[in-house]
């Protein structure tokens, strides 16, 4: 038996005629759609009213911003499960990157155009692979994501990428991403090739753990470990601590990140940090940034790096910022949940801006 899904739904009509739809109808939306509903069983399919689906549409229209909506229309689709519009995820995969760039750098000596030119290849390289990444999370969760208000308009779970489709895909992306690897020294290839497993499986944690976000922390940090062999140096006593401050904070704020769903989440049956530690998050966060703050302390003194003016003064900066979120962020509220997520980007640029001006300071010889 088939649902005929009608561009009606979007007019507040109800395929049941009772002001209520199912998610076998989001990707019908403009168009005629069918689907099984076999796949779909009460438990399994919570309703949306057509207001809610037209809201998230919108909203998903409204985010594409000018440059994804002015791609080719049959792009767009696949921009988005790259999350080019949303670009917080590439940001947060990249700036540890730059750290471990940036102290390899001093520690090695190594000139300014030899570190532009590695700050570049990680940075194409992370837009790269959290698309890859997101392109599995999207395959993986497709029917997860018709679970939940936020996620159903997402390019599989709409309807307007096949699965088939996200693997070739995903397949392309993989390709360019181990040609991004290629370029880099051969100390850092068995160390990136390990990371595959972590990101090609994390999305499934989600389904057994309530701790999906200590598998993300995982894949999603590596690349505060390969910034230092990219320059030339294996220094295991500062890249482990450096790894682990990074994890923490991913935990940190993938946790907030988790609180905006919690709600649907718990129908879904979908699993998270905000879930298992509900009132006492903010108790665990801090204690987790207070152990960050320290690791990536100890990474600065094990490299010897942690006396230069910069480093200094963007940890004190780093520490005033994560807490001052933990303070502020309300985990009742969705949206004040995603501010006070997106405003990690500009934390961790300003760790890599104090990087710099050391870095700088040791080109011209006062450090």
């Amino acid at each position: 038996m088939f649902v005929w899904c009608r561009s009606s739904i979007l007019l507040g009509k109800s395929i049941v005629g009772s002001g209520r739809v199912t998610i076998a109808g989001i990707s019908g939306i403009g168009r005629k759609k069918f689907m099984s509903s076999s796949s779909f069983s009460k438990n399994s399919a919570p309703t949306f009213t057509s207001k809610e689906l037209e809201v998230a549409r919108k909203e998903r229209l409204d985010g594409l911003g000018p440059f994804i909506s002015r791609l080719p229309k049959k792009w767009i689709p696949y921009a988005e499960l790259m999350r080019l519009e949303k670009p917080v995820g590439t940001w947060l995969l990249y700036l540890p990157c730059t750290w471990s760039i940036i102290m390899g750098a001093m520690m090695q000596g190594a000139t300014l155009g030899a570190t532009a030119g590695m700050l570049g290849i990680f940075g194409v390289g992370a837009l790269v692979m959290r698309g890859a990444g997101c392109t599995i999370n999207d395959y993986l969760d497709r029917k997860l994501d018709q679970r939940v208000i936020r996620s159903v308009e997402r390019p599989i779970a709409s309807g307007r990428v096949s699965p088939r489709g996200a693997l070739v895909f995903l397949g392309t992306q993989t390709l360019v991403g181990m040609g991004v690897l290629s370029l880099l020294p051969a100390q850092c290839w068995w160390l990136g090739l390990a990371s595959l497993p972590i990101v090609f499986t994390y999305p499934l944690f989600k389904r057994f753990t309530y701790y999906p976000q200590a598998a993300l922390s995982a894949c999603f940090n590596w690349g505060a470990l390969l910034g230092f062999p990219a320059m030339g140096i294996m220094n295991w006593p500062t890249m482990i601590p450096l790894y682990l401050s990074s994890y923490l904070w991913c935990m940190t704020y993938d946790t907030i990140y988790a609180h905006q769903d919690k709600k649907f989440d718990i129908k879904a049956g979908i699993k998270s940090t905000a879930l298992a530690w509900g009132p006492r998050t903010k108790s665990i966060m801090k204690a987790m940034s207070i152990s960050q703050i320290t690791l990536l302390a100890a990474a600065g003194f094990n490299s010897g790096l942690l006396w230069g003016p910069g480093f200094l003064g963007g940890l004190g900066l780093f520490a005033y910022r994560l807490f001052g979120m933990i303070k502020k962020v309300d985990l009742d509220n969705p949206k004040n949940c995603w501010k006070y997520f997106n405003g990690n980007i500009n934390t961790g640029l300003y760790f890599t801006y104090a990087l710099t001006v050391d870095y700088i300071l040791r080109l011209l010889g006062f450090l």
